[in-house]
């Protein structure tokens, strides 16, 4: 078992890359949701990935249907600026999925609506439209997570 990083839709290769390479690093799982923002050759995507790449397990899938069908029974918790709840107010489990939406939309609002006792947020100043980069968002929600879960798999 393992925590779970889920991007839909991801847009900039280098986010997706540096995402992987922290998966890589904490024993995490990272899915992506078509379609993709770019080529899984892109060289931005292996540049920020580095030599990582042959210790994440990657998984794309079609749909978030196609996801989600996969996994019934996991808990899945919906990353927005919008949330309902702290992710730190969150109780993570082995097997969770944290899922983020593309960088310039976040996830689709019809997710959210349908989920919004499982969406998180990071506590951010209100006065800007702007919010935290994917990555470093994926980073401090991943993090939690383990150290709830006293680091699993690390040493």
């Amino acid at each position: 078992m393992s925590l779970n990083i889920v991007l839909v839709e991801p847009e900039i290769p280098q986010n997706t890359g540096n995402i992987a390479r922290t998966c890589s690093l904490t024993n995490t799982t990272l899915h992506l949701v078509k379609p993709l923002g770019f080529s899984v050759e892109d060289k931005y995507l292996k540049r920020a990935g580095l030599d990582y790449w042959n210790l994440v397990r990657i998984y794309y899938y079609d749909s978030f249907k196609e996801l989600k069908d996969k996994y019934p029974d996991s808990d899945f918790y919906y990353a927005t600026t919008k949330g309902k709840n702290y992710y730190s107010d969150i109780e993570y489990l082995d097997n969770s999925f944290i899922v983020f939406g593309k960088e310039t939309k976040g996830l689709p609002n019809e997710l959210l609506d349908n989920n919004w006792d499982k969406t998180i947020k990071i506590p951010m100043r209100k006065d800007t439209k702007r919010s935290l980069n994917l990555a470093n968002s994926a980073n401090i929600i991943l993090f939690e997570a383990l150290r709830q879960l006293e680091f699993p798999y690390l040493n």
